[in-house]
This record gives C-alpha cells, structure tokens and sequence, in this order.
C-alpha cells in the first residue's frame, strides 16, 4: 500500500493518458509487445507516476490489440510494482519507488531510450556493494566447473568483444559464473539482475561510438585473483573494473 508521501506524489485525480497504436503480433508475443510499449513510456517519464491509464475497452482499440493481450500486458506490468488497478479507479502509475527496478525488463525498458543519470549511479553503486564481496567469495570458495566457466567465459569475450551480442553474452555468462562461484543462494539469486545490469550499460556505452578502451584486462585480472585464491586481490580488481566501466558509461552519456 502506498505510504501518505507516496500519495502525495501520485494523486488519485490525475488524468487519463491517451495511447497511441504499437506493433501488432501474436499470443504471448503480442501481449510482450505491448507490455514492452507500456513499460517505455512508463519507465521513460512519458506516462509519469500518478497518471491513470483510460479504460481497458478504450485502450485495446487505441492499440489495436485484444482486451485480454491489453490485460494480460497490465498484468506483467502490475508484478513489476509500475502500475496497480483497482476497481472503479482503474490502472494507475506507481511512484517510482515502487518499481522493481532490478527486474531484467524494466532495466531493458529504461535503457530503450536515454536513462536517468541517477538511475545508472545507482546501478553501479549496487554493483560495487555486491559484484567487490562477491568475488572475495568467489576466491575463496570457487571450484574447478566454476573456475572452468569463468574462463570459457573469458576466451569468448576475447573471441566476439563486447560489440558483439555473442561478446556480451559471454560477459553476462562471466559475471553469472562468478556470482555462481560464491555458492551463496541469495547473490546466486542476484544473477539475472546484475546481468542485465552489465548488459544494458555495456550496449548503451557503445550505442554511438565504439568503447573508449578494451574491458577484457579487467576480468582477467578478476578471474587470475580468483584461481589464485587470494580474497583480497579478487575484491580490489572487481572494484576497480566497476569504478571503470562507470567512468566509461558516464563519458557516454
């Protein structure tokens, strides 16, 4: 439930929002799509925290879609913490802090177009909190099919770079091996969001020019303290290679 200050950024009365048609499609594909659009302009500040969103009728048939691929959208949205619906209300914007913005789609739709400057501090200093302890655990804890994953992630890094989605992959694939290597089941849990978290940055620094210098050193460096055992090497160099890739992600901006 929204607390008194919440409320009072997000008044009840606010107007409707008039959509406009998205791509059509099919089945769970359509019902992505749409729940892609929505999540946008949510995310982006076009429809902003407190706007209510017109009825169900009149906003299937502004997109074009069906009732239920329009609910089934709102659905999704709703089990991100964007919008509730209530009866007689009807569907209403939350207040940003209500958003899960860990969840691996809402970090996609914030980086679909120019994200908040705040919002990526704030990505990388969750990153420095987690990713730094992580890998001092990851040193101390790791075993051969986790150090094997790390390097097999390392070689295809090298092999396709991080302008290629097979190169990104293979970051995220290092990143996830590495959370792995804890065989700590909450930072285990953490996988998927640090992922797309790497991911999106990664694009968006080279969305207009190539990235400024090679990252790869700084996960070999990780990986060599994590084979090494050594805790507090691991720690330092995973610090170090966030602290970068934050200066290279503000130098793009």
């Amino acid at each position: 439930m929204a607390s008194k200050e919440e409320e009072a950024q997000a008044p009840a009365a606010a107007s409707a929002v008039q959509l406009t048609p998205s791509p059509k499609g099919s089945g769970r594909r359509l019902r992505g799509a749409v729940a892609h659009y929505l999540g946008t302009a949510i995310v982006s500040g076009r429809i902003a925290p407190g706007e209510r969103l017109t009825g169900e009728v009149a906003n299937a048939e502004a997109l074009d879609v069906s009732r239920s691929a329009y609910r089934e959208a709102v659905q999704v949205l709703t089990a991100k913490g964007l919008v509730e619906s209530r009866p007689k209300a009807g569907t209403r914007v939350l207040p940003r802090s209500r958003w899960n913005m860990l969840d691996p789609a809402v970090l996609a739709w914030a980086f679909s177009g120019e994200p908040d400057l705040d919002f990526v501090r704030d990505l990388f200093e969750l990153r420095a909190i987690v990713e730094p302890n992580a890998a001092r655990l990851a040193a101390e804890r790791r075993d051969k099919a986790d150090i094997k994953a790390m390097k097999d992630a390392l070689t295809k890094m090298r092999r396709y770079t991080l302008a290629t989605e097979a190169g990104r992959a293979a970051d995220r694939d290092f990143h996830d091996a590495l959370l792995q290597a804890t065989h700590n089941s909450t930072l285990i849990a953490l996988s998927a969001s640090i992922g797309a978290a790497v991911n999106w940055t990664t694009q968006f620094k080279q969305r207009a020019r190539a990235l400024p210098r090679d990252p790869l050193p700084d996960h070999a460096r990780v990986f060599d303290a994590i084979v090494a055992g050594d805790a507090d090497a691991a720690s330092q160099a995973m610090r170090t290679l966030v602290d970068l890739a934050l200066e290279d992600t503000r130098s793009a901006m």
